[in-house]
């Protein structure tokens, strides 16, 4: 066997930023701090390397433009929700930002078989979840029967498998786990971690029950739910805030022997958009902002001194931009619709199906366009999830079907479609006007500039769009439940590690985050057939070339299908105020709260 470490990394290789005092987040929440460890640290602690020692106390406050719809980590499926649980949360592994290295959280350390089939995890003797109650091997097993109900189908499903198939899972005592896989997994190591582990003594009932997925939601009571992080829940209004106070059994610890996290709280404020949100940074209210309009930046730039807050330049990001038209069918029968049946209008999907209508749409954006006047220059395009930021798999190789307005004129012509009443708008070879509707969520400006942009573009070869912007959450229930769209305008958050196969349920047919058409029984397009194959080759090896060019065929499969219409990705800039220490913001999803338990306010708290 050959055994792998998962200390983090020293102090040393960690990015030092220090900043000034005076935050105003920070400050409120500074006042009065009493905060003493009321309980003995376990037998393994995990020392976290923090580029400075810190202080107990105070608070964070980050803006939040939509409000979780649940805290059950492994049913969240959107950004709104898996923010928050994603602090409430842990797995076995995590992923350090500032080093790029894996390490162990709920498992000190593991073991891998020569031929890479076993793998044996070494739990931290001691963790216990937020209301003491020991986390055992029994919870690890409980969590991975819940990841493979087929039921319930979580979108971390697609990570823990290979060929198809389930690890076989067995525990020979409290605090170790054995895992047996039937080929090399690439992506062992981060798949594994990415289940966030529940509580199986608080859930199991639910589960049994066939309530899981209810279970944890936004009107549990606080005190019920039980975490497995460094934070857990204090608080949640409805439309107005969600509080996380500190997991007083947290078995993180820094240099020197301190219980972590440091701050008393960490609050997510809820605002109706990014004008809100910029509204209430200026004015003191908010700590840093992780979603900012490109049309701000300068206005935050020449605020810094005067805000007492730093404006980071983290280049282009790992989210990314795009739209697609809805190719759902029918999964299961239901009263006055059959299997097979489109999940939008019928005519629609007739076109909606045919790769030259996606490539015409892909070629009528002017991008270069977009950039200068949506985001005011601070974008760049973007072909791919491995954007330019991800500095290990981007591929500036990797290109779709850029600005060609009369090239899009002609695969539209070519299908039978003209002007016949001369009114601008072109009819199919049916006589039929070839118009549809684009859904985006509401509260991010830029994405309804963007659906503005392209309704625009569209016009210009004919096409009438009209952007339909919505709540973000009724936005997530349409792409994922009820498909009640045309066409939606979004994007994705990259994968923790950025690995591209960390999107497996992304491309996979079969996957919940398939956009286009999510969950298919079977790849129901010859192309979508070779993506499964080409994922199922990439992850079964651990040759870096290899898992490359895999992944480039698969980018231009996508590319070349038009499955989604890529637009520009951000160039990242955010504001944080110069109150707190140790923050160090990334250009990896979340940007800003990634080391949240390690975030401290100078200048006040309990002394170290």
């Amino acid at each position: 066997m050959r055994s792998t470490n998962a200390r983090l990394v020293t102090a040393a290789a960690m990015a030092m930023l220090a900043w000034g005092a005076a935050g105003c987040g920070g400050q409120q929440g500074i006042a009065g701090s009493t905060w003493h460890d009321a309980h003995p640290l376990p037998a393994d602690t995990m020392t976290v390397p923090t580029p400075e020692i810190g202080r107990h106390g105070g608070r964070f406050v980050i803006a939040q433009t939509s409000g979780p719809k649940t805290f059950n980590d492994i049913m969240a499926n959107e950004s709104s929700s898996t923010d928050v649980a994603g602090r409430m949360f842990v797995g076995l592994t995590e992923l350090d930002y500032a080093s790029g290295r894996m390490y162990g959280l709920l498992a000190k350390s593991w073991d891998v078989s020569p031929d890479g089939l076993t793998w044996t995890w070494h739990l931290r003797r001691g963790a216990q979840f937020s209301d003491g109650h020991p986390i055992t091997s029994e919870d690890i097993l409980f969590n991975f029967e819940i990841a493979y109900d087929e039921k319930l189908h979580p979108s971390i499903q697609d990570l823990l498998k290979v060929d198809g198939k389930k690890f076989e899972i067995s525990a020979p005592d409290s605090y170790t786990v054995v895992m047996k896989i039937p080929r090399a997994y690439a992506l062992m190591i981060p798949a594994v971690g990415s289940l966030h582990i529940m509580p199986k003594h608080r859930l199991e009932s639910a589960y049994r029950s066939g309530d899981f997925a209810s279970a944890f939601n936004v009107s549990t009571a606080a005190e019920s739910i039980v975490c497995s992080g460094p934070f857990m829940l204090k608080e949640y209004a409805a439309g107005e805030k969600t509080v996380l106070t500190r997991n007083p059994y947290w078995f993180g610890v820094d240099a020197k022997g301190q219980r972590m996290p440091y701050l008393d709280e960490v609050v997510f404020l809820i605002v109706p958009d990014q004008e809100a949100a910029a509204l209430k940074f200026q004015s003191g209210e908010v700590d840093g902002i992780d979603n900012v309009k490109p049309a701000d930046y300068s206005t935050y730039a020449d605020g810094q001194k005067k805000g007492n807050y730093t404006l980071y330049d983290l280049g282009p990001g790992m989210t990314t931009n795009f739209f697609w038209v809805n190719l759902n069918r029918v999964k299961e029968a239901k009263p006055g619709r059959k299997v097979g049946d489109p999940q939008t209008d019928p005519i629609r999907y007739e076109w909606f199906k045919r790769a030259e209508f996606r490539q015409a749409l892909s070629k009528a954006i002017d991008r270069e366009a977009m950039i200068r006047s949506v985001f005011f220059g601070d974008a760049v395009k973007n072909w791919s999830t491995s954007t330019a930021g991800n500095k290990v798999w981007y591929g500036p190789e990797t290109v779709g079907l850029d600005y060609d307005p009369e090239g899009a004129k002609r695969l539209l012509a070519g299908m039978g479609w003209k002007d016949r009443d001369g009114d601008g708008v072109l009819e199919d070879e049916k006589g039929r006007t070839v118009s549809f509707t684009m859904k985006t969520n509401a509260d991010n400006v830029t994405r309804v500039a963007m659906a503005n942009f392209v309704r625009d573009d569209l016009a210009k070869i004919g096409i009438r769009c009209t952007p339909v912007p919505v709540d973000f959450n009724t936005l997530i229930t349409n792409l994922r439940q009820d498909f009640q769209y045309e066409s939606i305008l979004l994007g994705l958050q990259s994968g923790v590690p950025p690995d591209p196969m960390m999107g497996q349920n992304v491309w996979k047919s079969s996957g919940l985050t398939h956009y286009w058409n999510v969950a298919q029984k079977r790849p129901e397009t010859a192309a979508e057939a070779k993506i499964d194959e080409l994922v199922a080759e990439n992850v079964a090896t651990i040759d870096f070339e290899a898992r490359k060019r895999g992944w480039r065929e698969i980018e231009q499969i996508v590319n070349r299908e038009a499955f989604v219409i890529w637009l520009p990705t951000i160039i990242v800039k955010l504001p944080v105020r110069n109150t707190f220490g140790n923050v160090q913001p990334s250009v990896m999803p979340h940007r800003l709260l990634w080391s949240i338990d390690r975030v401290y306010v100078k200048g006040g708290g309990t002394p170290a």
